[in-house]
């Protein structure tokens, strides 16, 4: 079950957190990854631990807000058969604070570079007789979460975005879908606690883990596994979903 062989699948934000564990998973299961990332040094990593685990991988340097750039990749490519928008960033703020600066900023790679990949890739999946796609999206797209107004926006946006995509080319044999992660366990979580929190790393790690009903954070590859199921062909029958792993954050929480 959830073989991916003869399949090509693009992701990006692949050179950290949940896109690389969501590249390697992949990968492990047969599909061919591009990896690609504005970080081409942690693209290269990604794809040379998939390669020693003998998958095959390609690691591609790429903003995302460059929306000819990833056009003229997804061309070179050639054939897509799955593609994971997992490329973003996060902000702290409220809607009184967020300089226009941030505020564009966070549009820009997380509205404007699914967007761009969408754009990009629709066509050649439509070449390829279709496929499958996932959006991360989160949870903040769902409940007010305090001091998260920029990210919640751009958050938003995904979710609509894979609604729109999901009607618009249901005819095309392309499925798309969105995931909503509650807290992750990632690099970024760990920057974020000792950048503001310094000297209080656990203590501070310990409170946003029990944020979660669950009672801990979750980890990238839990995430990578429900992406692995929503590109596969059991999932053929989904489209148009969101899924929210967020150990009962937004159900237990209410």
């Amino acid at each position: 079950m959830f073989l991916l062989n003869n399949k090509t699948a693009v992701v990006t934000g692949g050179g950290s957190g949940i896109g690389k564990e969501v590249c390697v998973v992949l990968a492990q299961q047969g599909a061919t990854v591009y990896v690609l990332d504005v970080n081409l040094e942690q693209a290269n990593a990604t794809a040379e631990q998939i390669e020693k685990n003998k998958g095959q991988a390609k690691a591609v340097a790429i903003d995302v807000t460059n929306q000819a750039a990833m056009k003229k990749v997804y061309e070179e490519i050639g054939s897509i058969h799955i593609m994971v928008n997992c490329a973003g960033i996060s902000h702290i703020g409220h809607a009184t604070n967020t300089s226009e600066k941030d505020f564009e900023k966070i549009f820009q790679v997380n509205v404007k570079g699914v967007y761009n990949s969408l754009y990009a890739g629709i066509p050649v999946m439509q070449k390829s007789g279709g496929g499958a796609i996932v959006n991360i999206s989160s949870i903040a797209a769902k409940v007010g979460l305090s001091d998260r107004f920029a990210y919640s926006m751009s958050k938003g946006a995904v979710h609509a975005m894979t609604l729109s995509v999901a009607k618009d080319y249901i005819k095309d044999g392309i499925r798309c879908n969105s995931i909503s992660p509650g807290r992750v366990h990632t690099p970024f979580v760990d920057g974020f606690l000792k950048k503001n929190y310094p000297g209080q790393e656990a203590e501070m790690f310990e409170k946003l883990s029990k944020t979660q009903p669950i009672g801990r954070m979750g980890n990238p590859t839990e995430i990578a596994q429900q992406v692995l199921y929503l590109c596969s062909d059991e999932a053929g029958f989904i489209t148009g979903s969101d899924y929210a792993i967020d150990g009962g954050f937004i159900t237990l929480n209410s």
